[in-house]
């Protein structure tokens, strides 16, 4: 990295950490106005929606920093908030260092509001009506092959409780294509006594049943009768995946733990536990399954999304067509 980027980047930081820490000051309360409406959303996000609380979460911060910085411009009443007043706003976040990723979210998350309120009759106009969201690229997480995926899998060796879990974990994520969050939240009475089947608590609350192969309900009981049970031992826990002290494994650490696997298997440390789930839902349409099975196993709610998390490999389609089509 040059001199020149080195500043560009050092720049940055310091504009993204001057943002959090504006953020972490006691700040006065909203206006009555804007606390009436935002509180009003949320509460129909959450009661009506069913929206998650980490999703909750991120339109409360998304509002109230929006609606801070608009009252600083001297504005508290909704029906003052004009398009001049959103581009001065975004303007700022972009001039702040925030990613478009970022800036799309906050225009997302005062759409909601100001269509929330109009429906509400507390407004007449949806001045985000005119304003374009940033394009986004469409990044998805690396694929990996079924050999590779063979490699990762057989790299926790050994007989320890580590090796065990470990084990465990991986084949359990590239079984089932749960999301990491819903491998750590599984509790044993989630598992099926003969670990043929999998219930999931997914976005929403939402529950659903994954079938598990034959590997992986062996690597899952030999964890669940042998590791898991030294580990446990004096802690009252339902967890599945444990820790050495008998705490449910955490995010960072089984991100940690697919990374050092990934490593150990000659694989790029970036891969991550959602790269399992990628390649999960690749392997199934690569081998047939039909597309709206794969968005039940995956949880998706629309099956937009199980298209674009699914994109086959243009080369596997090439090699479909060639051997099938009559005309190839």
């Amino acid at each position: 990295m040059g001199a020149r980027a080195r500043l560009h980047l050092r720049g940055r930081r310091a504009r993204l950490w001057a943002v959090v820490a504006s953020d972490q000051t006691p700040q006065p309360p909203l206006a009555p106005a804007f606390a009436r409406g935002l509180a009003d959303l949320l509460d129909a996000l959450r009661l009506e929606a069913g929206l998650a609380p980490n999703t909750l979460a991120a339109y409360r911060r998304d509002l109230t920093r929006f609606l801070r910085a608009t009252a600083r411009r001297g504005v508290t009443d909704f029906a003052a908030i004009d398009q001049e007043a959103l581009v001065a706003y975004l303007g700022d976040l972009r001039r702040g260092g925030a990613a478009d990723a970022s800036v799309a979210r906050a225009l997302t998350s005062i759409r909601v509001l100001l269509r929330f309120l109009i429906a509400e009759g507390v407004l007449r106009r949806d001045a985000t009506a005119e304003l374009a969201s940033p394009k986004l690229k469409r990044l998805l997480p690396s694929t990996l092959s079924p050999e590779e995926v063979e490699r990762l899998l057989a790299a926790p060796t050994g007989d320890g409780w580590r090796a065990e879990r470990d084990r465990a974990l991986l084949e359990v994520l590239y079984a089932s294509g749960a999301r990491v969050s819903e491998a750590l939240g599984l509790r044993t009475d989630d598992l099926d006594p003969a670990l043929r089947a999998l219930r999931l608590l997914g976005k929403g609350d939402k529950m659903r049943t994954v079938p598990l192969g034959e590997r992986a309900r062996i690597a899952l009981a030999a964890w669940l009768a042998g590791g898991r049970r030294a580990v446990a031992r004096g802690h009252a826990t339902s967890a599945v995946f444990l820790t050495r002290s008998g705490k449910p494994l955490d995010r960072t650490a089984a991100w940690r733990r697919v990374k050092a696997a990934a490593l150990a298997a000659g694989l790029p440390g970036t891969l991550s536990p959602h790269g399992l789930r990628h390649s999960f839902a690749t392997h199934l349409l690569e081998g047939g399954a039909d597309l709206r099975a794969v968005q039940e196993l995956l949880g998706h709610a629309s099956i937009r999304t199980t298209e674009l998390y699914t994109h086959l490999d243009v080369d596997h389609v090439r090699t479909v067509h060639r051997m099938h089509h009559p005309r190839a």
